[in-house]
């Protein structure tokens, strides 16, 4: 007797096809990642364009001031320099007005003495005038209104006031905040776009078109966005909500920038200073420039009058290049004798390099270099944007602010590295809310776009009449 075939239904099961493997963390995150990328570089542009033309500008103004001003500035090499307290005579003669806010000699052979004096009519209440004495003959070379500890001068002054503010005061400053709240991400961005396309596609020869385009912005951007990350990073530092913020996460770590204590121990019966006066009280400006010059405190330095009857001199070292020079000593305005000394050396670590950054982000520590590098840097970064819009004209198809995230995108990403990722964007979007705010906006934004395109969609799928087999 023979057994039959098995028929079809004692056949054994087909195994079950193995699941899709899951997108890894970077395929999930790239659509997000390119969508923010796009929105940020399409509407936060402009005020990064602005901050970089202005930024070019005053890059470039601390060579120019040294040409517009030579004859305030600079003066003839004599053989020796008057006593301090006879400049200042000099300067008071000529202008009387206001008080003596602080005194900077002569820092070289041919540089002239600044005296600074506040409360002058028709000077901006936050700017001094500057009082220039050639150092040699007390000769009074002009007066300039001067802001800011780098002693900018009226043609510096203004493109910093215009980079910073747009001459708006803080509602201006909200402009640079937001570029500089930006600019970091959309670097960071760029690279890590650029670097997750393949090889071939990161070619620029014989490329063409708007492949050209990109290969030429992504490698632009790859090479300057270090300088694109300092640049954000040490704007923010004295930017005006962010900056707060900084200022006081430093203060609860224990590294604020410290300052001499100008105590001199009491009132002095009205022999020392005397608040709103002049520059000269108790021993003099000689002496007390005497006293901090046996400190080791060389050249250049200021010296800041007494705020009060009970307050020391403050004799303080002003060099931004390097190396930095920031030492600073208090000096009894009775006898001279030096109350309290602070040596940059001994300042906290973040003291340090916020001085260091803000130093480097202006231009003044590495003099010429550091500034023909700043202009090279804005240059790029308006070269970026101009291929970056480039782009955005060239796609010339669908809708002006592209093609939404896909539908299920933030699905995709695992939630052992969305949770995380959100945590990590609020705390920053709370730190710096000029990033967090926009952020906020573009994502709803997005939303918005994306409902609308696919019940458009939608809308073309249920009207188009099937197609008969």
């Amino acid at each position: 007797m023979t057994t039959a075939p098995p028929t079809r239904t004692d056949e054994a099961p087909s195994p079950a096809p193995p699941p899709a493997p899951s997108p890894g963390v970077w395929t999930a995150l790239r659509p997000l990642v390119l969508r923010l990328h796009f929105y940020a570089g399409l509407l936060v542009a402009p005020f990064l364009l602005v901050a970089a033309l202005t930024g070019f500008l005053y890059a470039g103004s601390f060579q120019v001031e040294k040409i517009v001003y030579a004859d305030e500035m600079t003066v003839p090499v004599g053989d020796t320099k008057l006593p301090i307290s006879q400049q200042v005579a000099a300067a008071r003669e000529a202008h009387p007005e206001g008080s003596v806010s602080t005194v900077r000699p002569s820092p070289a052979a041919d540089a002239s003495t600044r005296v600074l004096l506040t409360g002058v009519e028709g000077v901006d209440p936050d700017h001094t005038l500057a009082v220039f004495v050639d150092p040699y003959t007390a000769e009074v070379r002009g007066a300039l209104e001067q802001y800011g500890s780098t002693g900018a001068l009226p043609l510096r002054t203004w493109i910093d006031e215009f980079h910073r503010d747009l001459h708006l005061g803080d509602t201006g400053r909200l402009y640079s905040e937001l570029a500089a709240s930006w600019l970091w991400v959309i670097a960071l961005g760029g690279v890590a776009l650029w670097f997750s396309r393949r090889r071939a596609l990161r070619k620029l020869r014989g490329t063409s078109g708007r492949r050209r385009v990109l290969g030429l912005h992504g490698t632009i951007g790859v090479w300057a966005a270090a300088g694109f990350v300092f640049l954000s990073a040490t704007g923010l530092t004295w930017s005006q909500y962010a900056g707060a913020n900084i200022d006081v996460l430093r203060t609860s770590l224990g590294q604020s920038t410290p300052s001499v204590s100008a105590d001199a121990g009491g009132d002095h019966g009205g022999h020392g200073a005397a608040a709103g006066g002049d520059a000269e009280h108790g021993v003099g400006l000689d002496q007390i420039l005497a006293a901090a010059r046996s400190e080791g405190l060389g050249d250049p330095v200021e010296i800041v009058p007494p705020a009060d009857p009970s307050s020391a001199y403050v004799v303080q070292q002003i060099q931004r290049s390097w190396p930095e020079k920031q030492d600073s000593v208090a000096v009894d305005p009775n006898t001279g004798e030096v109350l309290d000394v602070l040596r940059f050396a001994d300042y906290p670590l973040l003291a340090k390099l916020t001085r260091w950054g803000i130093d480097l982000h202006t231009g003044s520590l590495f003099g010429l270099v550091n500034q023909i590098a700043l202009m090279l840097l804005t240059l790029g970064l308006i070269l970026l944007i101009v291929l970056g819009y480039r782009m955005w004209w060239q796609r010339g198809r669908g809708s002006a602010f592209g093609r939404p995230i896909p539908r299920g995108a933030w699905a995709q990403v695992p939630p052992h590295v969305l949770v995380p990722l959100l945590a990590v964007v609020a705390a920053v979007g709370y730190f710096v809310p000029l990033l967090g705010i926009p952020l906020a906006a573009f994502l709803a934004l997005d939303v918005i776009l994306g409902g609308v395109a696919h019940r458009r969609a939608r809308r073309t799928r249920d009207t188009t009449p099937a197609t008969a087999d």
